[in-house]
């Protein structure tokens, strides 16, 4: 080939190839217009276009169910009131009819859809390809009998029983005046439930106890103990009767007969002041400042009692199991102890907590968990398994826990707190959600109590109030059996 002629092919292809607007380009121009001739390039004939500026999502409009927009986040929470619920019935129903979807019940999307949107959101591809076997016709599914057009599946769907919204009120129902409620972390002047033969509720202000009428909002003095230069540093209700137990500031502990209001004995042994209480039938627990745990039956003379020594600091948190078998305490010395009834040594000793431990409670739903809460350098509120020992789950509050109490009916749970943020919350368990937050006290929330019903709550403050509150439903959360043998379902 003449090398001129390969010469100008090779600068008429490079040419070619470079893009519009390069000075290259636009320096050879001239050159290769004159040049006049034909070059056939060989090339195939297969077309491959460039995908380099398609937007796949746009031009296929890939809609993921379980991928959440804002439009999407803002039809949730609409869907929360009765208009949104409407409209994911009415949705559900359309593919009831149209596409056989075979829905009963309506699920809320708002707390549904998004727990399982992490386990789904994965599976889903561009397309998909399935493979139909035995389809069943939708007219076997409507009965010979029935003049509806709906299909069976629809009308469960409209038949099944809409899920109430959970309503707690952020606004106290009642607020009563505490004048001289202390603000000390590690007293409990308030009992942890009211009285069930009374509907009363003790609280310590001062050198007195005082009681609190839920019938007739009456309020009476049960004792003042500043005759003797004492003070009040616990009370606590005994649960079968209506016996009041009164830790004072000298490390007396007196029983006192809220029906008659008469004191009955005055027990001594502690060598500071009695912080903690807890009744177990007829037997008390006293826990003090002096890091020893006294049980004593009210029934014997004074001198017979079990002394139980664990802790290093303050014993400022006292709870017997719902069994009767089992004592928590918890002490300023960052331990949660477990005692049993018959040894004079914790069984279980537990020191995940990094601060003073007051808020115990034992679940009334689940046998052997305990749940705990710790103070301002922890902030923790934790559970464990006392059957086998072992730490459940943690959670983060934010804030100093200073009680906790557990719902009689529903598995959840409420927690006061004090620095920095004063809340009352409302848990559920086990995922560890928060149901309510409840602000309006100005000082620490140091002290709680359960109605008798197990709805209401009351909480106390040092900014000498007592607040009222609903937190908790009544009805009992229970699931429809569906089995064969519950001949009750099955009735006309």
């Amino acid at each position: 080939m003449d090398q001129d002629y390969e010469r100008r092919l090779l600068r008429q292809i490079n040419h070619q190839n470079v893009p519009e607007g390069h000075p290259s380009k636009a320096s050879t121009k001239g050159s290769l217009e004159v040049s006049c001739n034909p070059v056939t390039v060989k090339s195939g004939d297969r077309f491959i276009p460039t995908r380099a500026g398609s937007n796949w999502s746009i031009n296929f409009h890939y809609a993921n169910e379980n991928c959440w927009s804002p439009n999407q986040n803002q039809r949730a929470k609409d869907a929360s009131t009765d208009t949104g619920k409407d409209a994911v019935a009415y949705a559900a129903l359309l593919r009831n009819e149209l596409l056989g979807a075979g829905i009963e019940t309506v699920h809320d999307p708002h707390t549904d859809d998004r727990r399982n949107a992490i386990l789904t959101q994965d599976t889903h591809s561009l397309f998909r390809y399935t493979i139909h076997t035995k389809r069943v016709p939708f007219d076997n599914e409507i009965s010979p009998y029935s003049l509806s057009p709906l299909s069976n599946k629809s009308h469960k769907l409209l038949r099944s029983p809409r899920k109430p919204a959970r309503k707690i009120s952020k606004i106290p129902f009642k607020v009563l005046d505490a004048p001289e409620l202390q603000d000390d972390f590690y007293l409990n002047l308030s009992s942890g439930h009211y009285a069930k033969i009374l509907n009363c509720r003790s609280v310590g202000l001062g050198a007195c106890v005082y009681l609190w009428s839920a019938c007739t909002s009456q309020v009476t003095r049960l004792c003042d103990l500043s005759v003797d230069g004492d003070s009040v540093t616990s009370v606590c209700w005994n649960e079968r009767g209506s016996l009041v137990a009164v830790g004072t500031h000298k490390g007396f502990v007196q029983i006192w007969d809220a029906a008659g209001g008469r004191k009955l004995t005055s027990l001594e042994g502690h060598s500071a002041r009695v912080g903690a209480l807890a009744w177990n039938g007829e037997q008390l627990s006293s826990g003090s400042r002096d890091r020893v745990i006294l049980q004593r039956d009210v029934r014997t003379p004074p001198p017979v009692e079990r002394r139980l020594q664990g802790h290093r600091q303050e014993v400022c948190g006292l709870k017997w199991s719902p069994d009767h078998q089992h004592l928590a305490s918890g002490g300023n010395d960052n331990k949660l102890l477990v005692w049993n009834s018959s040894s004079l040594l914790p069984v279980q000793q537990y020191s995940d907590h990094l601060a003073a431990v007051k808020a115990i409670a034992w679940s009334p739903h689940q046998h052997g968990l305990l749940a705990s809460g710790g103070g301002t350098a922890d902030r923790c509120l934790r559970f464990w398994n006392t059957l086998t020992g072992q730490a459940l789950q943690s959670t983060d509050t934010g804030s100093q826990v200073c009680n906790l109490a557990w719902s009689k009916h529903a598995n959840e749970l409420v927690s006061t707190h004090g620095y920095s943020q004063n809340q009352i919350l409302v848990w559920k368990y086990p995922s560890l959600t928060q149901v309510a937050k409840l602000t309006g006290h100005s000082y620490r929330v140091l002290y709680l109590a359960v109605s008798p019903d197990g709805e209401a709550i009351v909480t106390g403050a040092g900014d000498e109030t007592l607040r009222f509150w609903n937190v908790f439903s009544k009805t009992r959360c229970t699931k429809e059996s569906k089995s064969v043998l519950n001949l009750f379902t099955r009735i006309r």
